[in-house]
């Protein structure tokens, strides 16, 4: 069988839902226990102060991940339902009208006028709502919200990016905890970078320089505010 008929393009763009949710999760829980961990050491707490904060972090981190995903993701997949109920009216009411507009997308797209009409008589005849759902609201299986989905994912991700600086934070000796924690939270985060980008298809190199350097801004940033009231108080 030629290799045409065979052959099956990987794309990558079914991944995007959840690939977003995990790689923000994950990123966030590495950056913001680390940078909570660099600011509460630097200034001068004790070990025990410094686990706790950073297991607080987690926790209400954790949930606030899930909480902000979960709502701005059902408000994503309330929109969503909002324009397919008002589709699914005006194919009741008039679906005349609604195969000239598709026809019209077509045209808009590049084919001609009478290809046009065909296509999107065909098309609705399938499945009426689903064509206009995909090429006129931009709505499809792939892109479509999924509000329990994107919380879980993004929980579940930013406890398990938390849980490497807190592992520093056990292993490492007192004297060398700020800089154990920041350096290996680096390595983490271009790790994170990498894969995230080889996943996704991206250019892996330009996202783990993105994902350290901004990494090493809030750590720099939170490590002086520590600093600075640590010795203030």
């Amino acid at each position: 069988m030629p290799r045409h008929l065979t052959h099956r393009e990987n794309h990558l763009v079914h991944r995007i839902g959840w690939l977003r949710a995990a790689v923000l999760g994950a990123n966030d829980g590495i950056l913001s226990t680390s940078s909570l961990i660099v600011g509460v050491a630097t200034a001068a707490s004790g070990p025990n102060e410094i686990l706790l904060a950073g297991i607080a972090g987690l926790v209400a981190g954790a949930m606030s991940m899930a909480a902000g995903e979960y709502v701005s993701v059902s408000s994503q997949s309330d929109t969503e339902n909002a324009d397919l109920a008002r589709e699914r009216a005006e194919l009741a009411s008039d679906v005349e009208a609604e195969h000239r507009e598709l026809a019209q997308i077509y045209e808009q797209r590049g084919l001609d006028k009478e290809l046009a009409r065909r296509v999107a008589e065909q098309l609705m005849a399938k499945d009426a709502l689903g064509a206009h759902a995909r090429d006129e609201l931009g709505i499809s299986e792939i892109t479509t919200a999924r509000p329990v989905q994107a919380a879980l994912a993004s929980a579940a991700t930013f406890a398990f990016g938390a849980l490497m600086p807190l592992l520093m934070v056990l292993i490492s000796p007192t004297d060398w905890l700020v800089p154990a924690v920041s350096v290996a939270s680096l390595a983490f985060l271009a790790v994170l970078g990498a894969i995230g980008a080889r996943a996704g298809g991206a250019d892996v190199l330009k996202a783990t320089i993105r994902v350290s350097f901004w990494g090493a801004m809030a750590m720099a940033v939170t490590a002086g505010i520590g600093a600075l009231f640590g010795t203030v108080v």
